[in-house]
């Protein structure tokens, strides 16, 4: 899963815009930092990991503690607060906008319905698409939450999980049959995360809906773990079609990314 890039050393230089824009910034590094450590973490821990003195992290826990930001648990560490929910889900909405040229740029490069999806828990969530035009495509609404194990797109997001971990998610979904092509077992699963760390992207084959194939990819360095792909009929996502798609794919997700992270809005 994605860490934050800071360092305890950047986390500790002054900022060039003053006191202020300090405190703004050393705020939103200890958000990314609780968030880093699963949602909850001690005063202790943040300093260790940030090189804040505790009084420091002290003072702007409290601030964000009273904004609502951050919750103070009963055992007197602290966790993401709930105020955090609306922007992350405005964000979410917003990560599906901006990629939506991308995906266009897909689809008319590809010829096939490019979707987005992201992790969500232990679900995936398809937060944006656009169709193919072609009279057969395949159609996912935008919304749908599907489990990891029977799509491309839930490979490619869990292929540099730890297998400790992704064989825990498992263990709370349940590896359920789609179809009759659906990997069922853990070993199996984790065998096709390899081929996907070994190829550099993930295939649905029929698993999720017979007669449909999936091609999909991971966003590098997405601020949310994120993956684009393609579907289309079996018929036409044949091995020599993925020859070709899949270089296209790992551009758009690297173009995708670049936008992502840069500070100015992303542009198609």
């Amino acid at each position: 899963m994605p860490t934050s890039s800071a360092s305890a050393t950047d986390a500790a230089k002054p900022a060039a815009g003053g006191g202020g824009v300090q405190s703004l910034e050393r705020a939103f590094d200890l958000l990314e930092r609780m968030a880093d450590a699963g949602g909850e973490v001690g005063l202790s821990e943040l300093s260790s990991s940030s090189g804040l003195p505790l009084p420091t992290i002290h003072r702007l826990m409290r601030t964000l503690v009273a904004c609502g930001y951050v919750r103070q648990q009963a055992n007197r560490r602290y966790a993401l607060g709930p105020r955090l929910i609306r922007l992350g889900e405005s964000a979410s909405r917003l990560l599906g906008t901006w990629a939506r040229p991308y995906l266009a740029r897909l689809v008319e490069e590809t010829g096939e319905t490019a979707n987005m999806a992201l992790l969500d828990g232990d679900e995936i969530v398809y937060v944006a698409q656009v169709p193919s035009k072609h009279s057969m495509r395949m159609f996912t609404e935008v919304g749908r939450r599907v489990l990891p194990h029977s799509t491309g797109v839930g490979k490619a997001l869990l292929a540099h999980t730890s297998p400790e971990e992704v064989r825990a998610l498992l263990a709370r979904t349940g590896m359920p049959a789609a179809t009759e092509k659906t990997i069922t077992t853990p070993d199996g699963f984790l065998a096709a995360l390899e081929q996907v760390r070994t190829t550099g992207y993930a295939v649905d084959d029929n698993e999720q809906e017979i007669g449909v194939r999936c091609l999909a990819v991971s966003v590098p360095d997405s601020p949310t773990p994120a993956a684009i792909s393609i579907s289309g009929p079996a018929g036409r996502v044949t091995e020599a079609a993925t020859d070709r798609i899949v270089p296209i794919l790992q551009e758009v997700a690297q173009d995708l990314s670049q936008a992502l992270t840069s500070t100015a809005a992303p542009q198609p």
